[in-house]
């Protein structure tokens, strides 16, 4: 009876978007200990489904381009053990009810998951990945020997965007032709994303902004993830800083 308002309470604040583990690792962070099978109970009894993920199917980038195009430097690398050691970037559609698309540029850190960088346009020129860039780059989100990784789409071959990783010392690396799986962590990302705001169509590019700046905020600071031990982003990386 102790747990049952607290689950209802932690699945509200996060609209849906927590499932009985990630509810069991913030009861644990409020001090109340018990185990999946008990949430999972407790939240049958009050009818609460959360947001089922949808299965993810990789995409191949269809790039046809004459820009030129840099190798994976992943091949045979180890998965990153500190942050700044590799950022992924990717772009995604949009929807608007007018019919129309916007596109959205992310910049990913990969060991803390933590998004670096990130910009929404009405088109999906250069400029587009730039501005996310340049994001990232403010932030102080990126150090010297950064790699870099996207797909091998125009926007990342640009000369303005190969000229800006230059000068912040970022090593670029592109998928392999025709792989789906080179960049696959950005892309299940992106169908996380859609899947918990529930993205069908926004009314407008300002209302799309404006929920993506909230889901990004929510993403970074309160939601946690399994593949980093149920840490947030943020947690993630107070604890590398904690740990020097």
């Amino acid at each position: 009876m102790q747990l049952l308002p607290l689950v209802r309470m932690i699945f509200q604040r996060h609209r849906r978007r927590y499932g009985a583990r990630r509810i069991v690792e913030e009861l644990k962070d409020m001090g109340h200990r018990c185990s999946t099978r008990r949430v999972a109970k407790l939240l049958a009894i009050q009818g609460l489904i959360a947001i089922q993920p949808k299965s993810f199917k990789p995409r191949t980038t269809d790039s046809r381009h004459t820009l030129g195009y840099s190798p994976n430097l992943l091949l045979g690398k180890k998965e990153p053990t500190r942050t700044n050691e590799l950022v992924v970037a990717d772009i995604t559609y949009i929807p608007l009810a007018s019919g129309i698309f916007s596109y959205l540029a992310m910049l990913m850190d990969r060991f803390s998951r933590k998004i670096i960088g990130w910009h929404l346009s009405t088109d999906m020129t250069e400029d587009l990945v730039i501005q996310a860039l340049r994001m990232a780059l403010q932030q102080g989100a990126t150090t010297e020997g950064t790699i870099h990784h996207s797909d091998r789409g125009g926007q990342y071959a640009g000369s303005k965007y190969r000229k800006m990783l230059r000068r912040a010392g970022m090593r670029q690396s592109m998928s392999r032709a025709g792989n789906c799986y080179d960049n696959a962590f950005m892309e299940s990302c992106f169908g996380t994303f859609k899947t918990e705001v529930e993205m069908t169509e926004y009314e407008n590019h300002r209302a799309a902004i404006r929920e993506i700046t909230e889901y990004i905020l929510y993403y970074n600071n309160q939601r946690k993830h399994s593949s980093i031990g149920y840490l947030t982003p943020r947690q993630c990386e107070e604890q590398q800083t904690r740990s020097k």
